[in-house]
């Protein structure tokens, strides 16, 4: 009696765990995944080192004409440095480092995550072709959803186009295919065998996803990025008109035309609220520093991949651009910074990078909260930060790894100056 009742108890106990993962809709293997970041640390970088830093930040934000910056610098054998540094506006408060903000195109990667996690469940093939999910793109029957994610589809950008709209009316909703129509209208660049940037690309991917699993994007990159890596303060938001979350929002801005030419660097305009249709799958995420920073490690070790998965993912990367330095590279849905991986990109409000080594786990993120000059402020105050911080000496009992950057702190740290937008103090 007493086994037949051990027996009655185990059924229910399993039919009961069987019905939560379906409720969930997660799997057993789901629900075992745990992530171990890389050993960090716990202690602050080098004075020296953090100066050094602070003093590129501010340099940026001067230069792209941001009043605040937040910033992660993370680095495994000497420490770390975790700041909000300016104010929200040129009267507002001081930021801090808890604020969320939007991280633009490191939406992609994730994007791309979910494309990898569903291929890897065996639910969708790489290779499938894209107008078996999208419709209204016949034209496209050689092109794959894996050359959506890795940027060879020759499909064309939109953000050109439709920047003023984004810009004069942030609450409007998009429909991911009706924003996508403003790239696949313009000429197609060669497809397989080059990178192009394709924000059309990535809203196509995520329509396709959302087709296959019959989820919305934001599940699917809870599903599969967000829940399994603990990142309980990033999310692809409703398309609703709102700042991002969770509060408190970094304040997003940009700068009006002055007369004359050029940008008014005085008279920035707030911009925080804004529908995240204008990024979706492209650029609609929204996240906060330490986050962005454990994601950004996460995804260049692909801790999301099942153990030994095929193919990899950033094997065969192409050239960024004809004129590219032959250490920068994409492929899906990432760059590659010399040894680094990550991204970078622009929404209204915000310019943000990321990029993280994934044989030591050295990290760097950074948002300004301006983005007039769209993503390069950003991406070239990332690899700054990177150049610096690769050189902080080991902690006490710990030993410096052989991690080298193929460009320096002061060749970024011109190129900033050169390109800003605004005069530096005293100009």
């Amino acid at each position: 009696m007493h086994l037949r009742s051990s027996r009655r108890v185990r059924a229910v106990l399993g039919g009961a765990l069987a019905l939560a993962l379906a409720l969930t809709g997660c799997s057993a293997s789901e629900q075992e995944f745990s992530y171990t970041p890389p050993k960090q640390v716990d202690g602050a970088l080098p004075d020296d080192v953090t100066g050094q830093l602070q003093a590129a930040v501010e340099q940026a934000m001067a230069a792209s004409g941001s009043s605040g910056a937040i910033v992660g610098v993370w680095v495994p054998w000497s420490g770390q440095w975790v700041a909000g540094l300016g104010t929200q506006g040129p009267d507002g408060p001081e930021v801090t480092a808890d604020m969320s903000f939007r991280v633009a195109d490191v939406t992609r990667m994730m994007t791309c995550d979910v494309l990898y996690g569903m291929a890897d469940d065996g639910k969708v093939k790489l290779d499938a072709p894209v107008p078996k999910y999208v419709s209204g793109v016949a034209d496209l029957t050689d092109i794959t959803l894996l050359d959506l994610c890795n940027g060879t589809s020759g499909v064309g950008s939109s953000e050109a186009t439709v920047k003023e709209y984004w810009l004069n009316t942030p609450g409007r909703e998009w429909a991911p295919m009706q924003l996508a129509s403003f790239g696949l209208g313009s000429s197609r660049g060669p497809a397989h065998t080059a990178y192009r940037d394709s924000d059309a690309g990535y809203l196509m991917l995520g329509t396709a996803l959302e087709r296959i699993s019959g989820r919305s994007a934001s599940e699917l990159i809870a599903k599969y990025v967000t829940t399994p890596l603990e990142l309980s303060s990033t999310s692809l938001p409703s398309p609703r008109s709102a700042p991002p979350t969770p509060a408190p929002a970094l304040k997003g801005t940009y700068l009006p035309p002055a007369e004359g030419g050029g940008v008014d660097c005085a008279a920035p305009i707030d911009i925080t609220e804004s529908s995240s249709s204008i990024g979706y799958t492209d650029s609609g995420v929204v996240s906060t520093i330490t986050d962005l920073g454990r994601y950004t490690q996460a995804e260049a070790r692909q801790a999301l991949r099942k153990k030994n998965a095929e193919p990899a993912r950033f094997a065969a990367p192409l050239p960024a651009s004809s004129k590219a330095p032959s250490w920068y590279q994409a492929t899906g849905g990432a760059f590659l910074v010399g040894s680094m991986i990550g991204q970078q990109g622009w929404v209204p409000g915000y310019a943000t990078a990321a990029y993280s080594d994934p044989a030591t786990g050295f990290t760097v993120a950074v948002t300004l909260n301006g983005s007039t000059a769209g993503s390069s402020p950003a991406a070239y105050l990332a690899w700054q930060l990177a150049a610096i911080a690769s050189k902080s000496p080991a902690a006490e009992g710990q030993a410096a790894p052989d991690f080298g950057l193929p460009f320096t702190a002061e060749q970024y740290g011109q190129t900033i100056a050169d390109t800003a937008i605004c005069p530096a103090a005293g100009e």
